[in-house]
């Protein structure tokens, strides 16, 4: 017989999604155990791209470096592409870090196990979940290891578990989906000559091949045919398969060897129709599929576990409000939603039919645009997401993120990416009348809240802030109370003051 071991959130899934999600956790003093089922990072090349706002928030929580302080006004860009066209500039106020962080997905997951593992969770790998069961008030999660089988009871199950997940199947929720419209396949290899192909994204009329230099003389290829639509994603082609599909599209004898980590894959696209049911949870790849262009996956996945983290912490805490875990869903899912739609809106526009040069030149120019530009890149980044007010009344300012703005306190000058470090909302007072205002209210919420005193700044008009731990604002001043607002986030029961 199998003894349930107690704990109180399992992670499914030890990606960087389910790490920086049991990082998060850990902080707040919750239990989490991760379960995965490789034995360690895979090599494998992923993911390579942040996008601004999740290296924005990412900063805030101090899991990456902040701006150069040396650069303090203006804006800072960096040159990106929409469906393979050049000329997209993404751009963020110089007291930002760089908008596009260039990383490898395996040292960001390694970053993420590494605070996870410091702070307190168990990470066990070679662990594959096989059933999920719903109990009145708990889930039990059965898994195989080396040892045999193991079962966990948990206060939650987060699924993170990727694209081929269980959990999201075990707790029964439904998708909308996508049929594919191309295959594609990757692959590691040497090139017999150097300069047979030059690094970048080559369009044909019999479709692409995306080029990136790889270290130790390597070289990371995609293909994509709009040809073929049927993908067996568990048959790996063979160098052969690869060989000749590059060879094919590009129009002359493209000879590799050594190869490493090839796959095949589509555009098949999938988003779960609800990311919560009862006490399962559901993030990154687990929750929303795309094709992988425009590098905006593994941000949109992260962005899940910051959004997710503190408000699953201050549930099992007992200090959320009712309706707080919920918001999860309704502030993550559109977003993953806005990405499908413009990543499906790429692939048409990828298309190598030379009817569509002309729109493919049209777009080429609204990217370089004051207009159409901007616009991409925001979307993009992910900088151009406003959260649904949660406030009875509120203020213009709720639901938008706080940029980095300097502050001067009491304890001398600051910004806001260091004051949200600790993890718990923070209540900006712009001046004397502000704190004597407020301050009653935010004694009311005991250390839910950090209080901050700050001198006044012109570009913000009101004279007091609620900021989240991820950087949105919750309320300004100009709104309703700051009670009715707390209330929407946070009871005065529980503790989530132990955040660190």
């Amino acid at each position: 017989m199998v003894y349930p071991i107690r704990t109180q959130v399992v992670v499914v899934g030890g990606g960087p999604v389910g790490m920086l999600l049991a990082a998060e956790l850990v902080r707040y003093g919750v239990k989490v155990l991760v379960l995965e089922r490789e034995a360690a990072t895979s090599k494998r090349p992923k993911a390579t791209t942040l996008h601004a706002r999740t290296v924005q928030t990412l900063a805030r929580r101090g899991y990456l470096p902040g701006p150069d302080p040396t650069r303090t006004t203006g804006t800072v860009s960096s040159p990106f592409h929409f469906a393979g066209i050049p000329g997209l500039r993404i751009t963020a106020p110089a007291a930002e870090p760089e908008p596009v962080l260039k990383r490898a997905q395996a040292d960001i997951e390694q970053l993420f196990e590494g605070r996870a593992r410091a702070a307190g969770a168990r990470v066990m790998r070679e662990h594959h979940v096989v059933g999920i069961r719903h109990l009145p008030d708990k889930v039990a999660v059965l898994a195989e290891g080396p040892q045999g089988p193991a079962v966990w009871e948990a206060d939650y199950v987060v699924g993170a578990d990727g694209a081929r997940g269980t959990v999201r199947e075990q707790a029964g929720i439904p998708c909308d989906t996508y049929e594919a419209s191309l295959s594609a396949m990757m692959g590691l290899v040497r090139l017999d000559d150097p300069d047979a192909l030059s690094a970048g994204w080559h369009r044909t009329p019999k479709g692409w091949v995306v080029v990136k230099d790889g270290t130790d003389g390597e070289t990371h290829i995609r293909t994509v045919n709009f040809a073929q639509t049927d993908v067996d994603r568990g048959r790996r082609p063979s160098l052969d398969e690869l060989r000749e599909e590059v060879s094919r599209i590009m129009g002359r004898e493209i000879v590799m060897s050594a190869p490493r980590w090839l796959s095949r894959f589509s555009d098949y696209a999938r988003l779960a129709r609800g990311y919560r049911e009862g006490r399962v949870l559901l993030a990154g790849d687990a929750a929303h599929l795309h094709f992988p262009i425009g590098g905006q996956g593994l941000s949109t996945g992260l962005l899940d576990a910051l959004n997710l983290g503190w408000k699953l912490a201050a549930t099992v805490r007992g200090s959320a409000s009712g309706s707080l875990l919920d918001s999860y869903e309704t502030e993550r899912r559109p977003a993953a939603e806005r990405v499908i739609d413009n990543v499906r809106a790429q692939v048409a526009l990828m298309h190598p039919e030379v009817r569509l040069d002309s729109l493919r030149s049209l777009m080429s120019g609204l990217l370089v645009d004051d207009r159409g530009g901007p616009h991409l890149a925001a979307m993009i980044s992910g900088q151009d997401t406003v959260l649904p007010a949660r406030s009875l009344s509120p203020s213009p300012w709720e639901g938008k993120f706080l940029q980095n703005i300097a502050l001067t306190t009491r304890s001398g000058p600051t910004n806001v990416i260091s004051l949200l470090q600790e993890g718990r909302m923070l209540l900006l007072l712009f001046g004397t009348d502000a704190y004597e205002q407020h301050e009653k209210a935010a004694q009311r919420w005991g250390c839910h809240l950090r209080v901050v005193r700050a001198e006044p700044v012109a570009v913000v008009p009101c004279d007091a802030l609620l900021v989240r731990p991820d950087g949105y604002i919750a309320w300004a001043s100009d709104g309703g109370g700051l009670d009715e607002a707390v209330a929407e986030y946070l009871t005065v029961e529980g503790d989530v003051c132990s955040a660190r």
